[in-house]
């Protein structure tokens, strides 16, 4: 599968928001063509919210690791919290890995190579299966970002469903 059936796949999820920046809008050049996902069911971007997934399609100034300016690359980056992280990579998000990570492998989950830290992994040219381990868990984030809005929502008595 492609990008563009990933992106389809994402599309779908319940109170799904994406941002896809592109020429000519608010956002800077740098994000042009790349994805960025949210939970947030009134269509609205969170205010104290970051995404929970991120597609980009090119390096940026302070992330070359993964080498996406070649033709056919593009990354997958997922929240997906220090535990899972562990369990992912073998690593605790925090620290040094004793050796370096080769960003630039296709179809694995690594840490991400600047957001580690926050609990960040990446996948460069994933495999798409709608069953396979990049949607699966793309669906993890996208129900803990569910959780997450529907718990502020409790706190703050908001009353619009999530």
């Amino acid at each position: 599968m492609s990008m563009n059936q990933l992106l389809e796949i994402i599309r779908s999820f319940d109170g799904i928001l994406e941002l896809a920046p592109g020429e000519g809008s608010e956002f800077p050049e740098v994000a042009w063509g790349d994805h960025f996902f949210y939970y947030a069911p009134d269509g609205q971007v969170p205010q104290r919210e970051q995404p929970y997934a991120t597609i980009v399609t090119k390096d940026y100034p302070d992330d070359t690791h993964s080498d996406l300016n070649r033709d056919g690359r593009w990354r997958l980056n997922i929240h997906v919290g220090a535990a899972a992280f562990t369990e992912l990579t073998g690593e605790e998000p925090r620290t040094t890995p004793a050796e370096p990570t080769d960003h630039t492998a296709t179809n694995v989950v690594l840490p991400h190579p600047v957001y580690r830290a926050q609990g960040w992994v990446c996948i460069v040219v994933p495999d798409t299966d709608p069953h396979g381990q990049a949607v699966s868990l793309l669906r993890q984030a996208h129900h803990y970002a569910r959780r997450r809005a529907e718990r502020r929502d409790t706190a703050s008595g908001s009353d619009h469903p999530a």
